[in-house]
């Protein structure tokens, strides 16, 4: 429960604060209503890796999993997860998706995946959410088929690094 401060007229002038839109004036937890919102064109673009042995991204490049194809069934798990973002997170919004792309790097050196994936949608509200959750699912999916040979691989750095549309406006990471 927030308490709130009451200005003195000798205080000086309040200063503009971030709002956390999911807290209501009580500060409990709520969905946002996004039905006055404009439809637009939004897209996220989200990014993270996950590190393990040398020999266990080499087995990944070769195919050499009885469970199949890593990268290929974790690009199908993260654009499943994406599209399922709302019943994971408990005050998103179903957004009917556009597009979900995942791509991955394994160039980067010789014991890192890089993840990245693309979220779209013409909706009411944005997709940051749902290309963060690409991501993650994307990378433990690949902890779970590579972890019978790597259980140290260590997922990493999961970051918006940009998105576009709504009333925001657009935002790009810093470097």
């Amino acid at each position: 429960m927030a308490l709130r401060h009451k200005r003195k007229s000798t205080d000086r002038p309040a200063v503009a604060r971030p709002v956390l839109t999911h807290i209501d004036d009580s500060g409990r937890a709520r969905m946002v209503d996004v039905g006055e919102k404009d439809v637009t064109e939004r897209v996220a673009v989200a990014r993270g890796a996950i590190s393990m042995k040398p020999e266990t991204l080499a087995l990944v490049r070769q195919g050499g999993f009885e469970k199949g194809d890593v990268l290929g069934v974790a690009r199908v798990a993260g654009v499943m997860a994406a599209k399922r973002t709302h019943d994971l997170i408990p005050l998103c919004h179903p957004i009917p998706l556009t597009q979900v792309t995942v791509e991955f790097d394994d160039s980067v050196g010789p014991d890192r995946i890089e993840i990245t994936a693309t979220a779209r949608a013409t909706w009411k509200t944005g997709v940051e959410m749902e290309a963060l959750t690409a991501v993650t699912v994307a990378a433990l999916t690949i902890y779970d088929m590579c972890k019978a040979v790597d259980r140290g691989m260590r997922i990493e750095s999961v970051r918006l690094v940009r998105k576009t549309g709504g009333r925001s406006g657009d935002w790009l990471s810093e470097g």
